[in-house]
């Protein structure tokens, strides 16, 4: 999300985070290689009693003299914690539709359990923050600066004096498998059982689904899946770098279309811009389309261009979040969607 804060992108451009829409990789700064590689397991304390410590992927390590007990965390963040049974009583992020409902970057958490401190871009109460008297503070990385997802630059200061340790995950330039690890790491940093029945079923299937996408694209090489996100004047065309679930998807063998370097430079290297008449620049014969409620829905584009694609007309269009949340319980069906949609494509482009 793919979500540059750069002042020149618009604020679809800043929404559009995880590779189909604009993201914090236009910021230009460099990460050191302990932040890039992340930690290890041996660098966790796991909450039981007496002091907590988490080494994140900045190379930073928070700190608490008894386990966090209050827990604010990106709404994506929550969510995966949560998969592993751990919750967050803050979060902040895309969480509540309009009409109330959970966003899809939810996941199965119970958003009437939690303080909403902010469900925007650049919303963060501090004070509701404050009164939850915070132990840590969880988030995930789109840069290689360490910036916290929606965490705002302009009141992070502020946000950060209340005195809670932060965390921060990278989901930036990294595979699949290297943030899920990371987050199973720190649930058990914070006292979840990773060696339940449940969790170690979860992540068999999310080994299956990838065996099983490896053989789909070795057995149809030739289909060609276009990874796209739609907004009212731009339809963005991303590029399978950067890009935690497309870095994945390509290793396994998955044959993106790739927009030349020169179209994704303007955004730092996550996605080209298309109008809405040349949306029909590249052939595909799948298209992956960004399912976060920052995008259209492909049932509500109403281009005709659109509608003319051959992938469209042949009912080969599936969703995909460009933020996924990090546990192998929801990552496993991200892999076995684009296989199944690759083991039934046909060639039309």
């Amino acid at each position: 999300m793919s979500n540059a804060r750069a002042t020149h992108l618009s604020r679809r451009g800043i929404l559009a985070a995880g590779g189909a829409l604009g993201l914090g990789a236009v910021l230009a700064a460099c990460g050191d290689d302990d932040a890039k590689s992340g930690g290890s397991d041996k660098e966790t304390t796991a909450a039981k009693s007496g002091p907590w410590t988490f080494k994140d992927d900045r190379g930073q390590t928070a700190k608490t003299d008894t386990p966090p007990a209050t827990i604010v965390s990106f709404i994506g963040v929550a969510a995966a914690l949560h998969d592993y049974g751990i919750e967050s009583k803050g979060v902040f992020g895309p969480t509540r539709l309009k009409d109330g409902k959970a966003d899809v970057q939810a996941g199965d958490l119970d958003i009437s359990k939690v303080t909403v401190i902010g469900n925007e871009w650049g919303q963060f109460n501090i004070e509701k923050y404050a009164a939850l008297a915070p132990d840590v503070l969880i988030s995930t990385m789109f840069d290689s600066a360490g910036t916290l997802w929606y965490v705002p630059e302009e009141s992070k200061k502020k946000i950060l004096a209340v005195g809670a340790p932060s965390v921060g995950i990278s989901v930036y330039d990294v595979q699949l498998p290297t943030p899920l690890q990371r987050m199973l790491e720190l649930a058990k940093s914070l006292g979840a059982d990773t060696t339940s029945a449940t969790i170690t079923a979860a992540k068999k299937r999310f080994e299956d689904a990838a065996a099983r996408l490896r053989a789909a694209a070795k057995a149809k090489p030739g289909i060609k899946v276009l990874v796209g996100s739609a907004s009212q004047d731009i339809f963005y065309v991303s590029g399978s770098n950067l890009s935690i679930d497309l870095e994945y998807f390509k290793a396994l063998g998955v044959n993106f279309v790739e927009p030349a370097a020169s179209a994704l430079k303007a955004s730092g290297g996550w996605y080209e811009n298309l109008s809405w008449e040349n949306v029909d620049k590249y052939g595909a014969d799948v298209i992956m389309m960004d399912n976060r409620t920052s995008a259209i829905q492909p049932a509500d584009i109403t281009e005709g261009t659109w509608k003319k694609l051959p992938a469209v007309k042949a009912g080969q269009v599936i969703a995909r979040n460009p933020e996924p949340i990090l546990s192998y319980d929801k990552c496993a069906p991200l892999l076995e969607d684009l296989a199944k949609a690759i083991e039934s494509a046909k060639k039309v482009s």
